[in-house]
């Protein structure tokens, strides 16, 4: 009895220190189509599908508008001189994501206009309504994690 106490606790920490949960299930491909928010609240984005490759594209900004000029916030962090006046609004901000087949949506990138980077990515699903978004710089290890969760535009 002790022996099975003690299997079941190894597996449930196993399971809690891999990020993927005993019980995780299985995902189809198109399982992260839609519109997310930010951790933050202070953007949407829209996932979606092109041929087999994931993309992600900004369509709501909780403030749409440079606060000193009034007019739409552009990308003004972009390393490119070019491209600083690029509307945020629109903006793919995720790009080039594949389905692993069970549960991770990798070998992409995410863009953050709030520095002008752009980082290595993988998603999966903390739970049926977030996603896990983990951007890092060589290997997943250096980096950050961040929940978005369902949204209705």
């Amino acid at each position: 009895m002790k022996k099975t106490a003690i299997v079941l606790l190894i597996l449930l920490a196993l399971g809690a220190w891999s990020g993927t949960g005993l019980y995780a299930q299985s995902h189809k491909s198109d399982d992260i189509a839609g519109i997310w928010l930010n951790q933050e609240g202070t953007a949407k984005i829209s996932v979606f599908k092109v041929g087999s490759t994931f993309y992600g594209k900004i369509v709501w900004l909780k403030e749409p508008n440079d606060s000193v000029t009034g007019k739409p916030r552009t990308d003004v962090e972009n390393p490119d001189p070019k491209l600083k006046a690029v509307p945020l609004l629109g903006l793919v901000n995720l790009k080039g994501f594949v389905f692993d087949g069970k549960d991770e949506w990798k070998d992409g990138t995410i863009y953050d206009p709030k520095n002008g980077k752009t980082y290595s990515c993988y998603i999966k699903f903390d739970t049926p309504e977030s996603l896990k978004i983990r951007g890092y710089i060589g290997i997943s290890l250096l980096g950050r994690t961040t929940l978005w969760t369902k949204s209705q535009l």
